[in-house]
């Protein structure tokens, strides 16, 4: 009966740099997905529901931490997850290794930071510098919209806010 008050809208986010073509790609792919038929090229698809949000920043370092622990690996360094390949961001040696001091890092230096992430809230799913990442994060939704998998019924703390 009360089903309907335990559905609850994806909350996505994107961390975002206009000058990175990865995260102009994922932006362009989150937007088209509300607006058109998802997937693309589908006539008969329906546009995909999701509450989006775009951060013309980067993550802090409760969000970091957060988004670590939504990546498939939970091993990964975190300089070795966030961090560009960019000469800027320096060598492995020279990288911060603490999230607190990526996030200062990546606000100081934005070409350090691996654009985009994508964080889908909810479901506890992260991209970070990619947009197949984007591309699994939308799938997901879409396998729910279509009934494809069911939503877990587990219980949320919060659901209701």
């Amino acid at each position: 009966m009360f089903n309907s008050f335990k559905r609850r809208l994806p909350e996505i986010s994107i961390f975002h740099h206009p000058s990175s073509p990865p995260s102009n790609k994922a932006l362009k792919m989150l937007r088209d997905s509300l607006s058109g038929t998802y997937p693309p090229g589908n006539g008969k698809g329906q546009p995909l529901e999701f509450q989006l949000e775009v951060v013309e920043s980067p993550p802090n370092s409760a969000q970091l931490g957060t988004i670590m622990s939504y990546l498939p690996s939970k091993a990964t360094n975190p300089s070795m997850a966030f961090l560009s390949a960019h000469p800027s961001a320096g060598s492995v040696a020279e990288q911060p290794t603490t999230l607190k001091d990526i996030a200062a890092l990546a606000e100081t230096n934005p070409n350090a930071f691996k654009w985009p992430v994508v964080v889908n809230w909810v479901e506890g799913k992260a991209s970070i510098g990619n947009t197949e990442g984007v591309k699994d994060i939308l799938e997901s939704i879409r396998k729910k919209r279509d009934g494809e998998t069911k939503e877990e019924d587990v219980y949320r703390p919060g659901w209701f806010i």
